[in-house]
């Protein structure tokens, strides 16, 4: 019988999934992903999403014990900040989130104001790294590829992948951010499909595709090694990467990303305010003029 109980929660404005992970026996609980909710035009951040989560624990008196990210998201806001000042928890990322840091401190040339060693969050953890959940055990995998700190949490017979792969009809993520590598995606991708065939796949978001009307979320690694419309068992590294690459070529950029990414590589923590006490987020400009 398993001893971990998965919540999903959705959430459509990012298409990302939050999940919350409990052991039974303890009602010990880790948070993986949580939102914040942004309307960019305005610049102004709400918590109706993560107050959601909030309320679930509350109603099942669940314990929070960790909030995990499986790395630093271009779509989203992370709520593990404010989940913590609510509730608890020890916000968890991968140790590569410091090669993150540095690569977009110089883009957005923050100077002193961002340290990038990691210090944002409360742990950084190591490939193969195994988290504690009272009777669960999270084992960490390095997944990189959609960017260089990604990391998979597998917990009994469930992995929970962030953006390394899809659901099988609409394929695996995007791997053209600064320090993406379509060629380190692709091994990534067969770490997570040499789990045993039965494993479940939980991805970090869905944008539906043109064959079903539905959201979904969950997996396994046997459709995916059949169905996944991007790689299967007899797919070269060469042909992935020139497949990704093309692709990734004509992809627009996520709209949140210049606003989630400033964020998201502090944990969540806001910019620190300005004399009239509000916190700005810095917009490069790429000036293509004739």
């Amino acid at each position: 019988m398993s001893k971990l109980n998965i919540q999903p929660f959705f959430d459509e404005n990012t298409q990302t999934v939050t999940y919350i992970v409990t052991d039974k026996a303890t009602s010990l609980t880790a948070i993986i992903d949580p939102v914040l909710d942004f309307d960019s035009p305005s610049g102004k951040i709400t918590s109706t999403s993560a107050d959601k989560i909030i309320t679930f624990l509350d109603v099942n008196n669940l314990r929070l014990e960790w909030i995990l990210e499986t790395h630093a998201h271009a779509d989203h806001i992370t709520a593990s900040n404010y989940i913590k000042a609510k509730r608890g928890g020890q916000i968890g990322i991968g140790e590569h989130i410091k090669k993150v840091q540095s690569t977009f401190k110089k883009i957005f040339n923050l100077d002193d104001e961002l340290a990038c060693d990691g210090s944002q969050f409360d742990f950084l953890f190591e490939d193969g790294e195994i988290i504690s959940l009272g009777h669960l055990n999270f084992h960490v995998m390095h997944t990189p590829g959609h960017t260089p700190a990604c990391v998979s949490y597998l917990i009994e017979d469930a992995v929970f992948v962030g953006d390394t792969i899809f659901m099988p009809d609409f394929g695996t993520a995007r791997a053209d951010f600064p320090s993406g590598s379509a060629k380190t995606l692709y091994h990534s991708i067969q770490k997570i499909l040499s789990l045993p065939d039965q494993t479940r796949i939980f991805v970090g978001h869905d944008y539906k595709s043109a064959s079903r009307d539905q959201y979904a979320w969950e997996t396994t690694v046997l459709e995916e090694k059949r169905n996944n419309i991007h790689v299967k068992p007899d797919t070269t590294e060469a042909e992935f990467v020139t497949l990704r690459e093309s692709r990734d070529a004509n992809l627009p950029v996520p709209k949140l990303l210049l606003p989630s990414i400033q964020l998201n590589i502090r944990a969540g923590h806001l910019p620190i305010a300005e004399a009239n006490g509000t916190s700005y987020l810095k917009l490069p400009l790429t000036v293509e003029l004739n």
